[in-house]
């Protein structure tokens, strides 16, 4: 799947059946839904597979509701042979058509339209608190750079702040630059607030608000925290044990062990 076209190749049923490629068709809605509707009239119900990626899941949503199996693939956990250095749509579309049928491919979970809009928002929160961070560090920075160091314990306080309207530069570029970065860092904080007063709004009326307010009473979580793992996780009822929930997680130890040799290492890392 892609913005403008999708690659599609077909695999018949049986592992001898035949992998054929059918080429690139325009990724609107009216073309996808005429392509199923002729290749269902040969085979029947379809089971359908893409990358997960920017597109988002509008066609998984399409193909559900055209009565089709659709399966959205975790781009890294494909198999892929260790010397193949060539990669094309038509190579992609067949072997993700073969792995398909073999069920080599890992699906990720897609989230309800209303679990994605509150996803976004708490990721809109994430990218509010790293542009925030970002203009602070590029004020702290250009300070030090000038040997002025804020004599408080606490940053980014009121008493903070009325230190850095105090400080003066005798050239003005330097002081036009500094008053510029003060003005980015104000404007990322109350983009910030927004986005924060937009979680408080919105989250009673999300099915995982109940999820939401148990985590809340974890040491050290908070509101925001708690949307951002709710959101991230979905719905926990959807893995079967406490050890799948923590290889999604990525919290469980690796391990390359050979004959008598057995070597532990640290956590995979592998969720977001």
């Amino acid at each position: 799947a892609a913005k403008l076209k999708h690659a599609i190749a077909v695999a018949e049923p049986g592992r001898t059946g035949e992998v054929r490629y059918i080429g690139e068709v325009d990724a609107s809605p009216d073309v996808v839904r005429k392509l199923l509707i002729r290749l269902a009239a040969r085979h029947g119900k379809l089971h359908v597979c893409y990358e997960a990626g920017p597109t988002g899941y509008g066609l998984y949503r399409q193909l559900i509701a055209l009565g089709h199996a659709c399966t959205v693939v975790a781009p890294s956990l494909i198999p892929r042979k260790p010397g193949d250095r060539v990669k094309t749509n038509r190579r992609d579309a067949t072997a993700l058509a073969r792995l398909l049928r073999a069920g080599e491919l890992t699906a990720v979970w897609v989230p309800d339209e209303a679990h994605e809009a509150m996803r976004d928002l708490a990721r809109a929160r994430e990218a509010a608190v790293d542009d925030l961070r970002r203009k602070r560090q590029a004020i702290s920075s250009m300070l030090l750079k000038h040997g002025r160091a804020f004599p408080g314990k606490t940053t980014w306080g009121a008493r903070h702040e009325r230190w850095l309207a105090d400080q003066a530069f005798d050239h003005p570029p330097q002081q036009f630059v500094l008053q510029e970065l003060i003005l980015a860092a104000r404007h990322a904080k109350e983009r910030l607030e927004r986005i924060e007063v937009a979680i408080v709004e919105f989250m009673p009326g999300w099915s995982l608000a109940p999820l939401v307010e148990a985590l809340q009473a974890l040491r050290g979580i908070r509101l925001p925290t708690a949307v951002a793992i709710a959101a991230e996780i979905g719905d926990l009822a959807r893995f079967d044990s406490a050890r799948q929930f923590m290889g999604y997680l990525g919290l469980v130890p690796g391990e390359r062990s050979t004959g008598d040799t057995v070597r532990r290492l640290g956590i995979t890392k592998a969720g977001n």
